[in-house]
């Protein structure tokens, strides 16, 4: 038993115009766009729809309230493969929308950038530990015990632990292809809820609900956002990270 990552849910007061800044930038298609919805951007794949292990997807919520200035605990890294192909990734995205972010980096060979909603996003400078990852290189985490959450992720996913540190630790796909999912300590306390979180999906076959009370096992707790009577389930690590358990089709 376990449960596969499928896409990246990002929050957009206009879900139309940051699904679509999405897709353009990882060149992706792009659906939906309805008022009040939501806007998919996804590479397909999957033979059940969902996003093969190359991709997730990126569903982009509608919802009321604009990000706040307090920087997202988890974000998107971009692959290059050359520092020229970074310099012309970091333009087009500009000229997509993006703007350039001061997250304290400081002097660094990545790229800090905001989608048009704020979302802070790197596009990274050539790392042959990405080579084969497509256009996402990572959805990386802040958290403050990096081995903590490796446990509970690593029981949580299908996916293998790599790394494991304190200040650093990272998960990927078995296949060995994909992006990786990386937790990075950090000092700042969770204040804000997330922004940006992953949606988990069963295996054809496999029982949702014993996979949700597995995850509650592992320490996870249930998450009450107003959602009401849907068939996702609402959960949070052990740190508060929020993320959700969806029905298989």
């Amino acid at each position: 038993m376990a449960l596969r990552p499928v896409q990246v849910n990002v929050k957009a007061v206009d879900h139309g115009l940051v699904g679509r800044f999405w897709a353009a930038a990882l060149g992706w298609r792009h659906v939906g766009g309805e008022a009040g919805g939501t806007t998919y951007a996804g590479p397909g794949g999957g033979p059940d729809g969902w996003p093969a292990a190359v991709g997730l997807g990126i569903d982009v919520v509608g919802v009321p309230e604009g990000k706040s200035a307090v920087k997202n605990r988890t974000h998107l890294d971009l692959a290059s493969n050359s520092a020229g192909h970074q310099r012309e990734l970091v333009a087009r995205l500009g000229e997509l929308g993006a703007t350039p972010a001061d997250v304290g980096q400081g002097d660094v060979p990545w790229t800090v950038l905001a989608d048009p909603e704020g979302n802070e996003f790197c596009v990274l400078e050539p790392r042959e530990v990405y080579r084969d990852t497509g256009p996402i290189a990572a959805v990386v985490v802040d958290c403050a015990d990096p081995r903590g959450m490796a446990r509970f992720w690593g029981g949580a996913l299908d996916w293998d632990v790599h790394e494991v540190a304190d200040g650093y630790a990272s998960l990927r796909a078995s296949t060995g292809t994909g992006p990786w999912l990386e937790f990075l300590r950090t000092a700042e306390p969770k204040s804000v809820p997330d922004r940006v979180h992953l949606d988990l999906l069963p295996y054809p076959g496999d029982d949702k609900a014993a996979e949700v009370a597995r995850l509650r096992a592992l320490g996870a707790a249930d998450l009450d956002v107003g959602q009401g009577d849907v068939p996702w389930t609402c959960l949070t690590d052990p740190e508060g990270h929020e993320f959700c358990v969806l029905a298989l089709p």
